[in-house]
């Protein structure tokens, strides 16, 4: 299992469309996001290293949106996780209710393995936990 983090943002002076941004070339220990600015998207660099891995990926699970997509200058990112992940053959599971916003309004919904509103409770899962719904049902006779 990889967990990728960002390499470069985008960065916005205010989250609201319209605002100033620029993207951050790199990101490291010694370099991160401006005082003042807010990271808002992934960057070019980082949307091109995601799309390699999810090329090569057999399952992929996609818990949160890569930026705030509702403003559409800031969606960049989160379209193209999506596209790629459409188009990458794998099992894919889009876990929360933000990420499938994101890929209803991709038009990509139909293209996904499996979808849940429920992020949190879908990393729960995943984490072995147990749920108080499933639980519930399962001690009904």
């Amino acid at each position: 299992m990889k967990f990728l983090l960002p390499i470069d943002v985008v960065e916005a002076e205010e989250v609201r469309a319209g605002a100033d941004m620029r993207n951050t070339s790199r990101l490291s220990p010694q370099h991160g996001i401006m005082d003042g600015w807010q990271a808002v998207d992934i960057g070019a660099a980082t949307i091109a290293l995601y799309q390699e891995e999810i090329a090569k990926g057999e399952t992929i699970l996609w818990n949160g949106p890569m930026g705030v997509f509702e403003i559409p200058e800031f969606g960049e990112g989160t379209i193209a996780i999506a596209e790629a992940m459409a188009r990458s053959g794998a099992t894919t599971i889009i876990g929360g209710g933000d990420s499938v916003t994101a890929v209803k309004q991709a038009g990509l919904a139909d293209k996904m393995t499996f979808i849940s509103t429920g992020g949190g409770a879908t990393l729960e899962l995943l984490e072995g936990k147990e749920l108080p719904g499933v639980a519930a049902l399962s001690d009904r006779k």
